[in-house]
């Protein structure tokens, strides 16, 4: 008894120590001005509000006359500005509900807004109608859940997707999914390819060989589980590992299969990175970011152990069918290695119809040659002095794409002369390297372009980060004439996310020019996407 006594005393003198503080507390905090209203000093309520709840404030093409549900503005005439994706627009008329206005010429796509007293109101989209769109009939739904960097179209009419992914529409539940899928001429994931487990890493491209099999290339070391798939393999056209069954040192003398092993067929690779593959002349052309060359040496080889060769190569090499390395390509034979090379990373190449090969990136020179972030290479893997880059770019060029139609070749990236001419991280090439002086780029904000294309109707696709161009709000996407000013009625859409690894052009289903894009794509005019879109182009 006396203990619980003790502990209550205690208990009420505690009680009695923090209301003595509290009642401190508040006297300090009236002393000090403390506790006044904590909302004093804001902005009045001016009773402006959107009536449209929903995702659509309206349509409309530039020049047609649109109204607008707003309430509250009428005591306000003449003291508001509304705008339609950051252009502002012209209000012609208003009563205590609507709002009528004028589309402007450069909208685009985007949410409306009120400024008024220095107080934003923010309503839902406005769509702008146009000449690009997304295609409603192209049924990728998701897409993919990771990058795609490459599409193929195959003989069939259907494409051989590329990248990072191990999904696609949510199907690697039936069976795995993992850097490659076949999906039908509208988007859909196909049955049929015999891929297996795939790769263990990324695949960034592909190219069909006249056998009917498929050379694919990337950063990876085994497919299908079979190691020796070393950044570069060989399919068979359904889609399996084309392999062979070798002659190895067998350990274990009572179980004679284990002096066989089954391994890809091309026994040929890389330490590193392939971006692209050609094939000429029954050779194999690599190119990306790898430093060497090498193959096994299955003779001295056990199952568990292989013996691998290697041979220093950068960025450049040349291989037979069967993958043993062509030393008449940039090879030193003095030395028993490949020449330097560039002095920095490849980002993309191309090969053109002499077979003479582009490459672009961020390096300066070219086996010992000055080459700024841009060179062509001769059929024997030297420097082609005949190529007119002059200065080159002064940054890093990120992409190229060459129109075997137009001749033309897109750079982009993050330089800003090219030669010595302006251009704003765009510029247009001619065949021989030098520029083309009828394309004038102009100039972005808020960011810088990723990716550049003509397509075959000489209109020109421009993809990244940038918010505006020339002064016009431009999120991320634009569509240029030949002679980089925006194109009429093309220009519609809205926010674009995401960067675009290829681009090829189809049709939709409905018969219109199309593109179908791919890579790192989240958005394409405010839309969520997978990855991979297909756009109208009417």
């Amino acid at each position: 008894m006396i203990l619980i006594y003790i502990k209550q005393v205690k208990i009420k003198r505690l009680m009695l120590l923090l209301m003595v503080m509290a009642t401190v507390t508040f006297s300090c905090k009236k002393k000090n001005g403390i506790g006044e209203d904590p909302y004093g000093g804001g902005k009045m309520p001016l009773g402006v509000s959107f009536a449209d709840s929903g995702e659509s404030a309206g349509s409309g093409v530039p020049g047609d006359q649109a109204t607008i549900k707003v309430r509250g503005l009428l005591a306000y005439q003449g003291k508001f500005e509304f705008f339609i994706n950051e252009i502002k627009t012209e209000v012609t008329s208003l009563t205590d509900s609507t709002l009528n206005i004028v589309v402007p010429a450069n909208a685009s796509s985007g949410g409306t807004t009120i400024v008024l007293d220095g107080q934003t109101f923010f309503g839902p989209k406005f769509t702008i109608e146009g000449k690009v769109s997304l295609d409603p009939t192209f049924k990728a739904k998701n897409g993919s859940n990771g990058t795609i960097a490459d599409i193929l179209l195959l003989q069939d009419g259907s494409y051989l997707l590329m990248g990072s992914f191990t999904n696609y529409q949510e199907k690697a539940a039936a069976a795995p999914i993992n850097g490659i899928v076949k999906i039908t001429k509208d988007g859909e994931f196909a049955a049929g390819l015999k891929a297996g487990k795939g790769t263990d890493g990324v695949l960034y491209t592909a190219i069909p060989l006249q056998s009917g099999k498929f050379m694919v290339g990337g950063s990876m070391n085994s497919f299908n589980g079979r190691l020796g798939a070393s950044g570069i393999t060989r399919l068979n056209g359904d889609g399996s590992l084309d392999t062979m069954v070798v002659d190895l040192i067998n350990l274990t003398p009572l179980f004679p299969k284990n002096g066989l092993d089954t391994v890809p067929a091309f026994n040929g690779g890389v330490l590193g990175t392939v971006n692209r593959i050609y094939a000429v002349d029954n050779k194999i052309i690599t190119v990306g970011r790898f430093v060497g060359y090498r193959s096994t040496f299955y003779e001295r080889s056990t199952r568990l152990s292989k013996i691998v060769d290697f041979t220093p190569m950068n960025a450049f090499a040349r291989m037979k069918l069967n993958g043993t390395l062509d030393s008449t390509y940039n090879f030193d034979k003095a030395n028993k290695k490949g020449y330097p090379g560039v002095n920095g990373m490849i980002y993309e190449s191309h090969m053109q119809p002499d077979h003479k090969i582009i490459a672009v990136g961020a390096f300066t020179n070219y086996n010992g040659s000055p080459a700024k972030n841009i060179v062509r290479v001769d059929t024997l893997g030297a420097f082609d002095p005949t190529f007119k880059t002059g200065s080159g770019a002064d940054g890093d060029i990120l992409s190229m794409v060459v129109n075997r139609v137009t001749g033309s070749i897109m750079i982009s990236g993050l330089f800003k002369n090219y030669n010595g001419v302006p251009a704003d991280g765009v510029a247009m090439l001619k065949s021989d390297g030098s520029i083309d002086p009828t394309f004038k780029f102009g100039a972005l904000t808020g960011g810088f372009a990723t990716h550049a294309i003509q397509l075959n109707s000489g209109k020109i696709l421009v993809s990244g980060t940038f918010k505006t161009y020339n002064g016009i709000v431009r999120q991320g996407f634009m569509v240029l004439n030949g002679d980089g000013s925006l194109a009429a009625n093309y220009n519609n859409t809205g926010v674009f996310e995401g960067s675009v690894f290829k681009v090829i052009e189809t049709t939709s289903a409905l018969g219109n020019p199309a593109v179908i894009m791919v890579g790192n794509i989240y958005k394409f005019d405010s839309q969520r996407v997978g990855n991979i879109v297909r756009i109208e182009l009417k």
